[in-house]
């Protein structure tokens, strides 16, 4: 059986959401396909949006009709404006998002679009007319036709995950990887490569010493990010804290380098260039005693605290 629309969304990711959305808004008939639908626009990394030069893409989404403003300013538990001792141009928005809020509120109001509808599954195959993307095929063997396919996979395809030395097949911890859909690419002449990314580990907020860091506040003044919602803060705003590395901290990252698939030979690819893994900042700045990090709360109510620049 086959199913026809006018746009395929392949992966709810922040850019499948916005996507979907648009299209649907538009009056096309819309399918997103998505691996997990409780993962809808999961916050993968750490649960922040905007910062320097990325807050300005926000709102210029915002601008265009899309729903990420917001939906941060909605889940949001602590808003800064970040460069304020500059000129206005230079002025950041960032958000700290309570990550199971931001994904409830995102597929709430994807669930509740007219033209909009979702599929749970995983697409492994284009489907070509000639040389035109006419649909996909999905791992269950449903078939779905479309006049345009837009794939924003993310990490999902092949995706290889790397703990030190442990290697883990996987889109994100705990869920799996896409297969066969880059190979299905690769077969119409498409090039494909990797690239990494990095995330910290966990810290859980009963085991800090909050007395030894500074605390860095929000703001809550009229500064949001949606221009089309309210300057209330919906939920309670919670602090930051900023901490130091030191010697002692360096010298045990210097020692377990060859542990660090960075450097041991193991990841090949390259990363973003403004989210350094901290092996990276030691070797490159070796002239530095102290790098700064920043303990960020998950959500309004969770322990688990992101270590943000470690």
């Amino acid at each position: 059986m086959t199913f026809n629309y006018d746009v395929i969304v392949v992966g709810a990711g922040h850019a499948g959401c916005e996507a979907a959305a648009a299209a649907a808004n538009m009056g096309s008939k819309t399918l997103l396909i998505t691996m997990d639908m409780n993962k809808i626009a999961q916050m993968s990394c750490n649960p922040a949006v905007g910062g320097i030069a990325k807050g300005q893409i926000v709102r210029e989404i915002d601008a265009l009709g899309g729903y990420m403003g917001i939906v941060t300013d909605r889940t949001a538990i602590q808003f800064r404006m970040l460069n304020q001792s500059k000129g206005p141009a230079m002025w950041s928005p960032r958000s700290q998002s309570d990550r199971a809020r931001f994904i409830e509120w995102w597929r709430g109001i994807l669930e509740n679009l007219p033209n909009l509808y979702i599929w749970q599954d995983t697409v492994r195959e284009l489907l070509l007319d000639g040389n035109t993307v006419c649909g996909v095929k999905t791992d269950m063997g449903v078939e779905f036709h479309a006049k345009s396919v837009v794939l924003t996979n993310g990490t999902f395809l092949n995706g290889l995950m790397h703990i030190g030395r442990h290697k883990l097949p996987g889109g994100r911890m705990a869920e799996p990887a896409s297969y066969q859909l880059t190979e299905s690419i690769a077969r119409h002449g498409i090039t494909y490569g990797r690239m990494k990314t990095g995330t910290p580990v966990r810290i859980d907020a009963r085991s800090v010493h909050f007395d030894r860091m500074e605390t860095q506040d929000g703001e809550c003044d009229f500064h949001k990010f949606s221009f089309m919602n309210t300057s209330v803060r919906h939920l309670k705003q919670l602090q930051c804290w900023t901490c130091y590395t030191n010697e002692e901290v360096h010298r045990i990252l210097r020692e377990g380098l060859p542990d660090s698939p960075l450097f041991n030979g193991q990841i090949q690819s390259i990363g973003p260039r403004y989210c350094p893994s901290i092996e990276t900042k030691i070797v490159t700045f070796p002239d530095k005693s102290q790098h700064q990090l920043f303990l960020e709360p998950e959500g309004e109510t969770t322990q688990e605290l992101y270590l943000n620049g470690f």
